[in-house]
């Protein structure tokens, strides 16, 4: 059972102090038979009260105001996680009931909402890909693996070449992109199957760095396999998900797990920087240079909302891309 310490920090300076900031954190992970937090502190500039609820996908929220002026927000979530390894379905067992049991279920409340598409226009171009594989002659869990090592060998990883506000089309025009590009195409063909597929936010846990996404927050996907349950794919790295991902939140889409969003009154130009360590239970960790007590801001970004104007909250949807 892997235990992981985890240290995620978001800091946004400003140049000149802002106000009445209002902002909503997902950062709290997930708790199940898989997953067992041990720890959790959170740190906010200006200590402010965060009132923490529970969305509809059961996804832990907080939010918090910051209403005093301010130059500086940091928000520093240190948390302690025990991950247990999950038993996978068997490959080639009940196909015809599987496929059966899928067409039941898609009209029922917890999963419709894992089968609808989202706008995309290419949709019947990647309905073909789907069809030509006949994934639906093999098990579901099959189905599943052949999707997701055809969109991890078919998109290239390349990091800065999309933002959370590049559109589905885009993303299949140019065949790359980040883990949120990835996990968004898989989830396009996992539905056009049948399959309900939701959005995972978290973090790769790898001690040795093998794994894309290391350093900052990931994204996968969870699928539903019919006389199994939920279970975890990532495109982006070609494996099903086990004890080396920590789950933060699921959704829908990006949209529905954003780490950190918000609003403020204020100078239009901010400057955001990220970083993301992990400690190993071995003491290794996982990010070269980095330590859990002072971890290193390993991006940064400045927007001029002046030559965009939509204000900040597509600016807090952005910042928070996920690698």
């Amino acid at each position: 059972m892997p235990r992981f310490k985890i240290q995620h920090t978001t800091k946004y300076t400003y140049p000149e102090p802002v106000m009445d900031s209002a902002n909503q954190i997902m950062l709290y992970p997930l708790k199940d038979e898989y997953q067992q937090l041990q720890m959790q502190q959170i740190f906010i500039t200006g200590n402010p009260f965060v009132e923490i609820f529970t969305d509809y996908y059961n996804n832990q929220i907080g939010s918090f105001m910051n209403i005093a002026p301010h130059a500086e927000l940091r928000i520093d979530s240190a948390v302690s996680v025990i991950t247990t390894p999950r038993p996978f379905p068997q490959d080639d067992t009940e196909t015809p009931a599987q496929w059966a049991h899928l067409e039941e279920i898609k009209f029922m409340a917890p999963f419709i909402d894992f089968l609808k598409q989202e706008n995309f226009k290419d949709l019947a171009e990647v309905k073909k890909i789907a069809d030509a594989g006949f994934y639906k002659t093999v098990s579901v869990f099959t189905a599943i693996k052949q999707l997701n090592e055809y969109v991890y060998n078919n998109f290239n990883y390349i990091k800065g070449i999309t933002t959370v506000e590049t559109t589905l089309d885009e993303i299949w025009d140019i065949k790359a992109g980040v883990c949120q590009d990835f996990a968004h195409i898989l989830l396009v063909m996992l539905r056009l199957l049948c399959i309900p597929a939701r959005y995972v936010s978290g973090y790769v846990c790898p001690n040795d760095n093998s794994l894309r996404g290391v350093g900052a927050t990931h994204a996968w996907v969870e699928a539903y396999i019919p006389f199994y349950g939920w279970l975890g794919i990532d495109p982006t790295n070609n494996c099903v998900v086990n004890d080396l991902h920590v789950r933060l939140a699921i959704g829908r889409n990006f949209n529905d797990c954003s780490p950190v969003k918000g609003t403020y009154k204020g100078t239009a130009k901010q400057t955001l920087e990220v970083g993301v360590t992990v400690t190993h239970e071995d003491g290794k960790i996982a990010k070269q240079d980095a330590s859990i007590l002072t971890p290193q801001l390993v991006s940064a970004l400045l927007i001029n909302d002046e030559e965009d104007g939509n204000s900040y909250r597509r600016y807090m949807q952005m910042v928070q891309q996920q690698q």
